[in-house]
């Protein structure tokens, strides 16, 4: 009888994780899908001037959303995990996460009035830039890392669904010229909103309420966080860095060409994040190895077949994505493509391995002095003049390699600490 208890457990398990990886499956084909409807659109329908303050005013909130996210997708989830059947404590981690990020949305908003005295573009568009950030400060209250601790990603995906689709549809139906480009900012805060209010239902079904957290928990919360956020913003930066420094140093075809292809290779990559989030509050519970080989050993053909796939067919894909004049960048699409097949595992072995067992500070590591090395051999490619776009993705390449050989010596190093 244990046995068969014990059996239906480990089916209803793997459901759970089946079902959760195929909403982010959908969650993240549903990140790719809405830019491919909106970008095309909104460069037709608006100048180049006009349309390079919307794509400068994005990058801007992309900035702010991590200072906002800092490290709570991680840190908050792996808390509603460990206390998912204590209500009260439920409770006071959500506020406590909620404040936080409060707090940090203050910090950006007083960093974001700084950038407006100081650079033109946002100085110009002051209306503009205040409210995009009214769209961004909206997500504090979408509460994803305790869905995604409670396992019911479905609604995570379905929140994302109807705010991007509200802000798509109503940016085909409304903005047709320049003077509409104000309603950008206001329709994705529509969005924003009615997708915040639908979360506010589900947390009440839940049976979540807000108490009032001290401010010291919510810096200590903060400083929990911060490791993460330090992970997260390495790979960020270099991102950044490569960009400014391949506009300085290349010419603008090169610099399109790396665009395109690295946009691809990202794209790839997109499609392995459900998988890691689907399996990382089923680690942090069982800290099971098995279920890590598991998932290795399935995915893994796949990985090698979608690798093999873009080595004979890659112009296709830079046909589809850019065109004919793109096509002069398939070799440098190839010379990433180890970027791609070592992506999964250093994704993998990363917070779902090792950060479920708490070796927080090993993942961050692996992560700083990955991007560390790409920086400093981007420094020396720059100054001895061999700075090309094989240079970057031989060093985009080694960059991979040094966070996966690091985080796989740790596996190995604290393999004893895992069940099974």
């Amino acid at each position: 009888m244990d046995l068969d208890i014990k059996g239906i457990n480990n089916k209803k398990r793997q459901n759970i994780i089946a079902t959760n990886t195929s909403m982010l499956v959908m969650l993240n084909i549903a990140k790719l899908v809405f830019p491919f409807f909106t970008l095309p659109y909104l460069t037709r329908v608006l100048s180049t001037d006009c349309y390079g303050i919307v794509a400068y005013e994005k990058a801007i909130m992309n900035y702010m959303q991590v200072v906002i996210d800092f490290g709570f997708a991680l840190s908050a989830t792996k808390q509603v995990v460990q206390y998912k059947e204590d209500k009260s404590k439920l409770d006071y981690i959500v506020s406590t996460n909620i404040i936080a990020k409060v707090m940090l949305a203050t910090i950006a908003c007083l960093v974001l009035t700084a950038l407006i005295v100081m650079i033109p573009i946002l100085r110009v568009n002051v209306l503009y830039t205040y409210l995009s950030f009214t769209s961004v400060f909206m997500t504090i209250f979408l509460l994803d890392f305790l869905f995604r601790g409670l396992e019911k990603m479905h609604i995570i995906t379905i929140r994302f669904v109807i705010m991007k689709g509200i802000a798509t549809l109503l940016t085909f139906i409304f903005v047709k010229k320049n003077s509409d480009i104000l309603l950008i900012p206001i329709l994705e805060l529509i969005g924003s909103i009615v997708a915040a209010i639908w979360i506010y239902l589900e947390v009440r079904k839940v049976g979540i309420r807000y108490v009032h957290p001290k401010i010291k928990d919510c810096l200590a919360t903060i400083s929990e966080s911060a490791v993460y956020f330090l992970s997260n913003v390495a790979s960020t930066t270099f991102n950044v860095l490569n960009t400014v420094v391949a506009g300085i140093v290349l010419t603008s075809a090169d610099v399109a060409y790396w665009s395109v292809c690295i946009q691809i290779i990202s794209a790839g990559q997109a499609l392995y994040s459900p998988i890691s989030d689907a399996i990382y509050p089923e680690m942090v519970r069982s800290k099971d190895a098995c279920l890590l080989k598991k998932i290795i050993t399935t995915f893994t053909p796949l990985i090698i077949l979608g690798c093999l796939l873009c080595v004979l067919w890659g112009k296709y894909a830079l046909l589809i994505v850019g065109g004919e004049k793109y096509l002069g960048a398939i070799s440098i699409f190839r010379d990433l493509i180890p970027v791609l097949f070592l992506g999964f595992y250093a994704i993998i072995l990363g917070w779902p391995a090792l950060g479920s067992i708490n070796r927080i500070k090993e993942t961050t590591k692996s992560t700083v002095t990955a991007a560390i090395i790409q920086i400093l051999f981007t420094g020396i490619a720059v100054l001895i003049g061999k700075y090309t776009l094989l240079f970057m993705a031989i060093i985009r390449c080694m960059g991979e390699v040094v966070m996966f050989s690091m985080r796989f010596y740790y596996f190995k190093k604290y393999r004893n600490e895992f069940n099974n």
